[in-house]
Formats: C-alpha cells, structure tokens, sequence
C-alpha cells in the first residue's frame, strides 16, 4: 500500500488541518501582538458596513424578506466590502514523505504528520506577515496588496473623509515637541468624538523615531525630568513622549518598509474602532459557517506523486474612524 494513502486518514481532514494552522505558533508581526484589532468571523464573503460622519458599522444579516434595519438620523450611507480572498498552496512530493517515520517511533503517520505540520507552519508564518500588512494599511487608510502599490481598499475615498495630518519640524532646534504631540491629541480627540480611549501610540519610520530621538526638546525634558539613560542609549522598545508611546516600527515586503522612513503614524488605543473580520474559505463544508483566521485543506496528487496542501485566509481589516489616526511628517 502507497505511504499516500495515510493521507485518507481523519488526521488530514479539512477539520484537522484547519485547526492545525490556527495553532500553529505565531510569528512576529507588531501590529498583531499588540492586539489592537478585535477579530470576529462572519458567515458571508461580503461586509455591509454603514458610515455616518466618517464612522463606519458593521450591519447584521437576516433571513431573505425579514424586515430591514433601519437607519435613522443623519446622511447614512450603506457600503458592500468583498473581503479579500488570499489563497497559498503548496506541494510535498512522495519522496519528502516516503518512508518517513518520527525519531523514536514506529509510526509512519506521525512521521508523515510531522512533515505536514512543518510545512503548514512555512505557510501559517507567510498569512501572518501578509495580515500584518493588511491590518497596518488600514491604521493608514488605504489597504494594499502583496505589491505594496496596489489599493484593495482606500478607506478616505470610500467614506468621504480626508486624511489628517500633523508635521513635526525637527530640523529646528527650537520646536516645542510637547506641544505638537498636545496638538496631535486635540486633532484626535476631534476624531473620536466623545468616545473614551486609553492612550496614544505612535510607529515611526526609521529617520522619524531617530529625530525625535535625537531632538534637543526631546533630550533636554528626559535630562531634567526623566531617565535621561534612556535615550544614551538606543531605545528600541519605545518611550513615552507628551503623553504618546512612540516606536519604531520595523516591517518590511521586499526591502520596502511598511512605514516610510520619514513619517509616523498615531493611534488611539482602547477604543474598538480596529476590527478584522474574517469570510469562511469557498468549501462546500464551510458554506455559512462562521470564518476563521485560516483554513488548510490537502488532495492526493494524480498517480500518488505527492500531496498538494491548500491553505486560505478571507480578512478584511478595517478602521471604523479612519480620521482618528494622524499620519505624521517630519520637516
């Protein structure tokens, strides 16, 4: 008997593998670890989102001829998100699982599974980056592509709002960089409204973080006030600043960094205006099924040359304030 057949075996099922990828070990990706973005499945492939005033909202589905939600008050508007479908195969050839066995063990199916396990975790870690990407487009309102120049999504243009933005001028000496960061807030807290927040944090591109770093205002107040170590040395995890949490961000597709050099980014924290959504994969099984950060799925290959592992993930993150989040250029 072929070693493919163990592949018939319940351990490869769509259930078994999905739920392998889902608990694969996570990989480093900032924006994710932090936790700013809520994640909820939906059972459809689309997203109806409605907007007032820039504020965007998930709306629920119903039986097809049950009454519709009603919008009241206010200019509302009603927008269809397809959410994003990303795909991600792979390949493991007879011989990588011909008689393979795990160290110590009898069994061929847990030697086979290992295999399968290590390459799930090769892929489970390229969903990852790619959603960290996702998730940072949408703290800067315009959601792109593996490319990083095409636009799935421009979350200015598609509710009406313009982007804000604030300057740091840190080719003069003389800036009072405290009162910048209280202006950035005010801009904010004109954002948000009269919605609570915890904080403010800011990710910087690399010459960003190390002018501010390095800005007399900056170096004077932490000599006076503050641990004035801190910024002797290099302060790679970040530091409080007018009443921000600023860090530089370091992510990166292909030598082009996720956050240009020269700007940052500041986001409110606590406040669920953050969230991705995730589609069920197009399976007959997961057909109006709440979905679920990835699926994995395999197929015996044509004359038992090989397996071919499927894997899927359908998010679509979005930021239901996309004002709220000041884009930061420095001068």
């Amino acid at each position: 008997m072929s070693l493919l057949d163990i592949f018939n075996d319940d351990a490869f099922s769509l259930t078994s593998l999905t739920a392998t990828i889902n608990n694969q070990p996570y990989k480093p990706g900032r924006i994710s670890s932090l936790g700013i973005f809520i994640e909820s499945g939906i059972n459809t492939t689309s997203a109806m989102v409605e907007s007032k005033n820039g504020e965007l909202h998930l709306l629920p589905t119903s039986q097809r001829g049950a009454p519709a939600l009603q919008a009241r008050g206010g200019k509302r508007q009603v927008r269809s998100f397809v959410i994003p479908h990303i795909p991600y195969d792979s390949t493991i050839l007879a011989d990588e699982v011909r008689n393979v066995r795990a160290f110590g063990s009898e069994s061929a199916l847990e030697g086979v599974r290992t295999v399968v396990n290590q390459r799930l975790g090769d892929m489970n870690a390229n969903h990852e980056v790619t959603l960290e990407h996702l998730r940072l487009g949408a703290l800067k309102g315009q959601i792109l592509d593996s490319d990083g120049s095409s636009v799935i999504y421009d979350l200015f243009h598609e509710f009406g709002v313009t982007q804000q933005t604030h300057t740091y001028k840190f080719s003069d000496a003389t800036t009072d960089v405290r009162i910048q960061c209280v202006k950035l807030r005010r801009k904010v807290d004109d954002a948000l409204g009269a919605q609570p927040y915890t904080g403010l944090r800011g990710f910087c591109g690399a010459d960003f973080y190390d002018a501010l770093v390095a800005h007399d205002y900056v170096k004077d107040a932490y000599h006076r006030y503050q641990d004035s170590a801190l910024l002797r040395n290099d302060p790679k995890g970040g530091f409080n600043f007018g009443d921000i949490f600023w860090e530089e961000y370091r992510g990166q597709v292909d030598g082009i960094p996720f956050i240009p050099s020269n700007e940052a980014y500041v986001i409110p924290e606590g406040t669920g205006i953050f969230r991705t959504w995730f589609a069920p994969a197009d399976f007959v099984e997961t057909v109006n099924t709440i979905g679920l950060p990835r699926y994995a799925k395999q197929r015996v290959m044509d004359f038992d040359k090989g397996v071919q592992i499927h894997t899927q993930s359908n998010p679509l993150p979005i930021c239901l304030k996309p004002r709220a989040v000041i884009r930061c250029k420095m001068s």
